[in-house]
């Protein structure tokens, strides 16, 4: 139990120095609500609005995160963090594909990823892929793309309030359950985020999950996600958040020990997902903290953009309209 109370005290100095960057300058910041959905646990949600001139309102650029100066023979080492592999070559790092590491991790997962997804996050995955669903405002028989589709649980929702659905991932295994759970109101097509086979402004609205952490440049990605959207189009995105406070050192707990001891049990490629996800969201939100990610939307000419973290911050859904 000591060993328990010190490792806590710990992660709350990390937190400290390390939390979600909620200092940016946001005029009349509303305090943090409870909002309590019928048929859903109580959820936390804390909202950050920010007009058409992102850039202009969140204060200064942010420099580099993440480096060692003087590392590798007087240049300098940019850590990845601890779910990436960089190896040394001549006192350089070697570039890591986001992209390969996906599709490696992901590969094994189809058949059993929905189930263990809900029940590794205590049941707040499918409500987070709901409440993404609902800031796009789709009516039925618009055009959605959804990228990262997966398995295909936010087209078929989707789909199932009308609108003519297609999925984008880059996984064909998971492509492939994304099938065999959907219907023929669901096109499914393997590709990647970065550079999507479709036409300017050919969708009403898009979506997209859990997909920055994979990619080398969200902000580049962003840009070609809105691309694809209409004029007055929504964008809207769910990525892992971390936890701030007690929540965060409880969050800790659950992706330092729970997580890699489920992935364990369960065995398969749960055991190298299990051991990611903790490291993976980290470095994330280290590169990207919030401030940065919003203005990456607003440069990618979306407005209106808004930021709503769920579950004690477990889950953060972002969504913005495209310049009319």
């Amino acid at each position: 139990m000591p060993a328990s109370r010190k490792l806590c005290g710990e992660l709350a100095d990390d937190d400290d120095r390390g939390h979600l960057a909620h200092s940016f300058a946001v005029a009349n910041r509303p305090e943090p609500v409870v909002e309590d959905k019928p048929g859903s646990l109580l959820v936390l949600a804390e909202r950050h609005e920010v007009g058409s001139r992102t850039g202009c309102r969140l204060g200064c650029e942010h420099g580099r995160h993440g480096a060692i100066p003087g590392a590798c023979c007087g240049g300098t080492l940019e850590l990845v963090g601890e779910g990436h592999r960089a190896r040394s070559m001549r006192g350089k790092v070697a570039p890591v594909d986001r992209t390969a590491e996906a599709k490696e991790l992901f590969a094994p997962l189809g058949p059993t990823y929905e189930r263990y997804a809900a029940l590794l996050s205590y049941g707040q995955d499918p409500r987070w892929r709901s409440y993404l669903v609902s800031r796009i405002g789709a009516r039925p028989g618009d055009r959605v793309l959804d990228v990262a589709t997966g398995t295909g649980a936010v087209a078929r929702e989707l789909a199932a309030g009308g609108c003519a659905v297609v999925g984008l991932d880059q996984s064909p295994e998971m492509l492939a359950e994304a099938r065999r759970r959907g219907n023929d109101a669901i096109k499914l097509v393997e590709g990647r985020a970065e550079s999507l086979p479709f036409a300017d402004g050919e969708f009403d609205a898009l979506t997209f999950t859990y997909l920055f952490r994979y990619v080398d440049d969200p902000a580049t990605t962003l840009r070609e996600l809105a691309r694809v959207v209409r004029p007055g189009g929504t964008v809207a995105g769910l990525e892992f958040g971390l936890p701030r406070g007690l929540w965060r050192g409880l969050w800790e707990i659950h992706v330092r020990a729970v997580l890699p001891a489920a992935g364990l049990a369960i065995g398969g490629g749960w055991r190298q997902a299990g051991s990611f996800l903790g490291p993976s969201i980290r470095a994330y939100w280290k590169r990207w903290p919030l401030d940065r990610q919003l203005r990456a939307w607003g440069d990618a000419g979306l407005t209106e953009v808004a930021a709503q973290h769920l579950s004690v911050g477990g889950g953060v859904v972002t969504w913005g309209r495209k310049k009319a």
